[in-house]
């Protein structure tokens, strides 16, 4: 049996969060849905509430803190990551935008994504496809078709209810297939590792 990693990022500026709610909740069943893959995962969630003064200094000093390097290795080194922000004006909130700016360009390559967002309205959704998605595109990520968004409405006892479950175990099965279908990750790529051989560098190649 393989054992995979699974990165659970969640945006949600207070506590409790329905943006958490949700992440957990897509979390589980895509950890049942690769369990009847015949796959192990381990759950990581990130909470970038709690990294949010290390996510700024970063950006200002070019140079991460100890907990927020661990966190990006996890990301960048999971099997597959979920991501879920609240929407604000329309777009992804500042907290997420900060933090998948850190994110190196191709640290994300081929690697299956879901996205997820709330919001107070259903109106905000069209974020998943404006917003979201391109961010993903753009990090050469894999992007699972079902995106999931969940308002108020949606919510029934802290329990997703009705057409928001049936969504949230559809995105779930189209992730645990993506990365059932790849190969167990080794990690985050080392950033000093050569690519090239020093044969192709220095232009000696056979040929």
């Amino acid at each position: 049996m393989n054992r995979r990693t699974l990165a659970v990022v969640s945006a949600g500026l207070s506590q409790p969060s329905s943006t958490r709610l949700l992440a957990d909740q897509l979390a589980a069943a895509t950890r049942d849905a690769l369990a009847g893959r015949g796959e192990a995962v381990d759950v990581h969630p990130v909470d970038l509430r709690e990294h949010a003064h290390d996510v700024v200094n970063h950006l200002l000093t070019g140079f991460p803190s100890e907990s927020l390097r661990a966190t990006l290795d996890t990301v960048t080194g999971a099997d597959g990551l979920i991501a879920v922000t609240p929407i604000f004006n329309a777009s992804y909130n500042g907290l997420f935008k900060s933090f998948f700016d850190l994110v190196d360009a191709e640290a994300l390559a081929d690697r299956p994504v879901l996205v997820a967002a709330t919001g107070g309205t259903a109106r905000h959704s069209l974020a998943l496809e404006h917003a979201l998605r391109p961010l993903f595109v753009y990090l050469h990520a894999v992007v699972v078709p079902t995106a999931v968004f969940a308002a108020p409405e949606d919510w029934s006892g802290g329990a997703a209810d009705g057409a928001l479950r049936r969504r949230i175990d559809r995105a779930a099965a189209e992730l645990a297939e993506q990365i059932h279908r790849r190969p167990v990750s080794t990690g985050p790529a080392d950033p000093f590792a050569l690519t090239t051989s020093f044969e192709d560098l220095l232009g000696r190649a056979d040929g």
